[in-house]
C-alpha cells in the first residue's frame, strides 16, 4: 500500500498549490480520502475529505470556500486544490485512505508534504 503526496512547495501569501496523492495496492474506489495537516508544534486536523465515490466532501471551516478536495477514481489520485493561501496554512499536508471491509477497519496515510506560505 503506497500513498505519495506531491505538489508542496514555498508560497507567497494570497498564492496558490495543488497537491496530489497517488494511491496504490488497495481498491481505491472503496476507500473514503482525505487531506490533513500538522503545523509544527500543533495537532494533526482535518483539512478536506470526499466519499469514495466523491458525492460528499466535507471541509475545516478554515479552509472553506478556498480548498477544494476532488478524486479521480480512474486514476487513483486525489488532489487538494489550495487558493487564497495565507502563512497560517504552513503545515505538513498528508493523504489519508479509509475505510471498513468486512468488518476490518483500513486506514492508510501517505508521508507528507510540506507547504510553506510566506512571503
Amino acid at each position: 500500500v503506497k500513498l505519495v503526496e506531491s505538489g508542496g512547495g514555498l508560497v507567497q501569501p494570497g498564492g496558490s498549490l495543488r497537491l496530489s496523492c497517488e494511491a496504490s495496492g488497495f481498491t481505491f474506489s472503496r476507500f473514503d480520502m482525505s487531506w490533513y495537516r500538522q503545523a509544527p508544534g500543533k495537532e494533526r486536523e482535518l483539512v478536506a475529505a470526499t466519499t469514495s465515490a466523491g458525492g460528499r466532501t466535507n471541509y475545516a471551516d478554515s479552509v472553506k470556500g478556498r480548498f477544494t478536495i476532488s478524486r479521480d477514481n480512474g486514476k487513483n489520485m486525489v488532489y487538494l486544490e489550495m487558493n487564497s493561501l495565507k502563512p497560517e496554512d504552513t503545515a505538513v499536508y498528508y493523504c489519508n485512505a479509509r475505510s471498513t471491509i468486512l468488518f476490518y477497519n483500513y486506514n492508510y496515510w501517505g508521508q507528507g508534504t510540506q507547504v510553506t506560505v510566506s512571503s
